[in-house]
């Protein structure tokens, strides 16, 4: 006599009924189609999620959308240089009313770090651009060693919004990138300032080339607001452009020069001599 083989004891039918089909992979043709514009804003946000925790806009649309994230990105490094000889002053204002915007959104207070043969800057000048001298610490060093040093320590201090520091020569590859992974560790402002035509490698988000414009003045000569001519030299995931910027010091904040207003655009892969023809608008 011929006997069937029982199931095991453990092994129902009802449960081998009852468990469910895995799905069939979906073919090709019903997959949606990728969209890569879309894929690259997602890893590039994911990527940056890390590194910064804020950004600190210019206020200014055509300025803003240049930059990755509508503004400077807090966290990162940022490189500030004169566009040539004689063009100090006006990089090192710019830079300052950088740090007053910051200021005037948050709370605490901001370093500047600066090497020998550096000038200081005073307190009329400081209110002048409308930032409060007793929001703003100074930092003597005798050297670019000292000074990433000192940004560096000061990158991991309590009570800073932004740190800023004036270098003598080009922004190292390696010092950049301790800098930058310090600053990623924080949601502060942080600039370096270096001398025209110090070029290197650097990990910096952006570089901007600044030299003086012609400023607005009151009926006694003094300056009104004060005027830069702004080239974004380098924007990382964004594009570069040039602008001739005025800044309100009671409103804290940048508006494009009257002349200008209507012809500022962003520059494109070729346009990097036009940047050189800004410093002649004086």
């Amino acid at each position: 006599m011929r006997h069937e083989p029982e199931e095991p004891p453990d092994i129902q039918k009802s449960d081998i009924q009852a468990a469910p089909a895995e799905p069939a992979s979906p073919k090709p043709s019903d997959r949606a189609p990728l969209d890569l514009a879309a894929l690259r804003a997602f890893v590039a946000a994911r990527g940056e999620a890390g590194a910064s925790r804020g950004v600190l806009p210019l206020g200014i649309h055509a300025v803003d959308a240049c930059l990755a994230q509508g503004g400077l990105a807090l966290g990162q490094l940022h490189e500030v240089a004169p566009l040539g000889s004689g063009d100090e002053p006006a990089a090192l204002g710019f830079a300052l009313a950088l740090v007053a915007r910051h200021l005037a959104r948050v709370r605490g207070a901001a370093l500047l770090v600066v090497g020998r043969g550096h000038p200081l800057p005073y307190g009329h000048g400081l209110a002048g651009l409308g930032l409060d001298p007793e929001r703003l610490l100074l930092f003597e060093v005798g050297s670019d060693g000292d000074a990433y040093r000192a940004l560096e320590e000061s990158l991991r201090a309590q009570g800073l919004a932004a740190v800023a520091g004036l270098v003598d020569a080009a922004l190292p590859l390696a010092q950049s990138r301790r800098l930058h992974l310090a600053a990623g560790r924080t949601d502060r402002l942080l600039l370096v300032l270096r001398p025209p035509g110090a070029e290197s490698p650097n990990v910096a988000a952006t570089r901007w080339r600044i030299a003086a414009g012609k400023a607005l003045r009151d009926r006694f000569g003094c300056i009104e607001r004060p005027c830069w001519a702004v080239t974004l030299d380098r924007s990382r995931n964004g594009r570069t452009g040039h602008w001739l910027l005025e800044w309100d010091h009671a409103a804290h904040r940048f508006g494009l020069a009257g002349a200008l207003a209507g012809h500022a655009a962003a520059a494109g892969p070729g346009d990097g001599d036009r940047s050189r023809r800004i410093q002649h608008i004086r």
